[in-house]
């Protein structure tokens, strides 16, 4: 194994979108053009299967220095409201563009860290959602806490407006671990705010662990595992770090690349990490994901509904999703576009009544069928091109791609399409790799992604 994870282990796209962000084709994009597709796919799905909103939180308090997300450090409370009320006013855009009453099914509050805002403003913002939404039966809305700010109040208060998942990032209980990312929280505080959130009703707690961080050796995953144990997530986030400083600049630069585990030693942490959630009763969702039985996740599997998006995994496809605030990308189906990045361009858009859009992408038919094959690869680890609807022109250069990895055993393909081995899910980017048409058209000439495995 160790020989494999060293001939595959290459720069590669974590594929939560196809095309991937470097390679969408923003000279044709343009607002007008995101409108139209983002209308016709809530035509399409709103009365069928509803919609799904991400809001972007973007405020942290400190910088933790393995973070690749969009994020505005300060400790000013007081920027709280003026971001609140541009986010209601580009939702409003959204829904002047709607000719009809949105059914929400899927919310996630994500950033940055959606509990530096207090309750109250947070409540704000919701009810402003709903007031000319309605609330699909089947709703899943969930989001993300610090667990050294998320007080009662923060949870009673998203509970009482519906939401019932949430996931707290814990990346490692090694205090030497946590100095260098600086992201510092007690295994007691994590463990206040679990108790808290049952307590209070919620039905799923997640908790985010990372392998591959700054110093991490093998008793820090150990440790950080039993403790885990201890407190038993509904589900649990295995993420190998992604180390990208020359996309993120300063933020991961808190640690020198030699201070970073080598390749075979995240494979051990990984592997450890895997053969343990197993003996605790978790079932693998997907590359990076684990859930006990009756979560909603181990359900969309044996459904065939699990899907992949900018969230991460989840068990409510929707055709569309809007993406909200700084930052945040929308997936209309047919295209994908994204706002600006700074909170200064993202006011000042909406103060003239405009979508605060920067980049984006329209799928042609190539594309989306390319986008079926690796989504059904990431959620299923399998896919099959029998329907004359799932072939496309350069089919057979794609398999020809997969040779090495037919050779090695890491996937079995037939005349109508491919299974990927239990063993070889590591592989799994490795495999995408091989359909998509955009990285072997312009091979990139400096580092865009992390590393595969």
């Amino acid at each position: 194994m160790n020989d494999l994870i060293k001939k595959y282990n290459v720069p590669g796209p974590r594929y939560t979108s196809y095309p991937t962000v470097p390679y969408w084709d923003n000279d044709t994009f343009n607002t007008e053009i995101w409108k139209e597709k983002t209308l016709l796919s809530f035509k399409e799905s709103n009365q069928s299967e509803g919609i799904s909103l991400y809001i972007h939180l973007p405020f942290c308090e400190s910088l933790c220095t393995f973070c690749a997300c969009h994020k505005h450090i300060t400790k000013r409370h007081e920027v709280e409201p003026d971001y609140i009320d541009a986010v209601i006013k580009e939702w409003s855009l959204y829904l002047d563009l709607f000719d009809q009453k949105p059914i929400i099914k899927e919310l996630h509050l994500g950033g940055g860290t959606p509990t530096f805002f207090s309750p109250g403003n947070l409540k704000k913002l919701i009810e402003a959602i709903f007031e000319k939404s309605e609330i699909h039966p089947q709703k899943d809305f969930s989001f993300e806490g610090h667990p050294s700010n998320t007080t009662r109040e923060h949870l009673e208060t998203l509970y009482a407006l519906g939401f019932d998942r949430v996931s707290f990032g814990v990346q490692d209980y090694n205090l030497k671990v946590q100095k260098s990312i600086n992201r510092i929280q007690t295994f007691e505080q994590v463990k206040k705010v679990t108790e808290l959130a049952r307590e209070v009703g919620y039905k799923s707690v997640s908790h985010d662990l990372i392998f591959g961080l700054p110093f991490q050796e093998k008793k820090h995953i150990i440790h950080t595992i039993e403790k885990t144990k201890e407190l038993k997530p509904d589900r649990i986030a295995f993420y190998s770090y992604a180390h990208v400083p020359w996309i993120k600049g300063v933020g991961q630069r808190g640690f020198s690349d030699s201070d970073l585990p080598k390749e075979t030693q995240k494979r051990e942490f990984y592997s450890y990490g895997k053969t343990t959630f197993d003996s605790m009763g978790y079932k693998e969702i997907g590359m990076d994901h684990f859930a006990t039985p009756q979560d909603s996740l181990c359900k969309a599997i044996d459904n065939k509904n699990l899907h992949r998006n900018f969230m991460g995994y989840t068990a409510n496809k929707t055709k569309l999703m809007v993406g909200l605030g700084m930052s945040a990308i929308g997936d209309s189906w047919y295209g994908f576009g994204q706002n600006v990045k700074s909170n200064k361009e993202y006011y000042a858009c909406l103060n003239k009544n405009e979508f605060p859009l920067l980049r984006g992408h329209i799928l042609n038919k190539e594309d989306l069928i390319i986008r079926k094959h690796i989504l059904n690869m990431m959620c299923h680890f399998e896919t099959s091109w029998q329907d004359n609807g799932m072939k496309f022109e350069l089919l057979q250069i794609c398999l020809e791609r997969l040779k090495p990895l037919i050779d090695d055993k890491l996937v079995f393909v037939s005349e109508n399409g491919l299974k990927i081995p239990e063993v070889a899910r590591p592989f799994v980017r490795n495999i995408c790799m091989a359909f998509d048409l955009h990285l072997h058209k312009s091979t990139p000439s400096k580092k865009l992604f992390s590393m595969t495995i």
